[in-house]
């Protein structure tokens, strides 16, 4: 049923300029479609995910996009250099470095925040 589509995120936001900004120049989307509602969707690889505004932005206290990258310390670099700053965990089961970066079993992984604090993921984990 589902399982035969692709699936993609849809990230609130409280303020789509200030959202904009950070995913086009800080993070390197390009926009490919706006909707008459104020959506912008962006390609990620061969999936998409939607920008859009809502009061109830930035209230997911969970990872609401992970990227599965080639290589998580390497991403990490990239986006410390742009001015992401990552998250700090010490929690059961998880708990990061100093540059942010877990490792849960083959899955390696580091998190950070957009402006409204949604809370994104990339990560490098087994072939698939």
């Amino acid at each position: 049923m589902l399982n035969d589509y692709p699936v993609y995120a849809t990230i609130a936001t409280g303020d789509l300029a200030r959202a904009r900004s950070f995913y086009e120049e800080t993070l390197g989307f390009t926009a490919e479609m706006e909707d008459q509602a104020g959506g912008v969707m962006y390609s990620s690889g061969a999936t998409r995910f939607l920008l859009y505004e809502s009061q109830f932005a930035g209230n997911a206290t969970q990872t609401v996009a992970t990227w599965m990258v080639d290589d998580a310390d390497a991403m990490v670099d990239e986006l410390t250099e742009k001015g992401v700053t990552f998250e700090q965990y010490d929690l059961p089961g998880l708990k990061t470095d100093e540059r942010g970066i877990a490792e849960l079993g083959p899955f390696r992984g580091a998190w950070f925040k957009d402006p409204d604090g949604n809370i994104l993921n990339v990560g490098t984990g087994p072939a698939t």
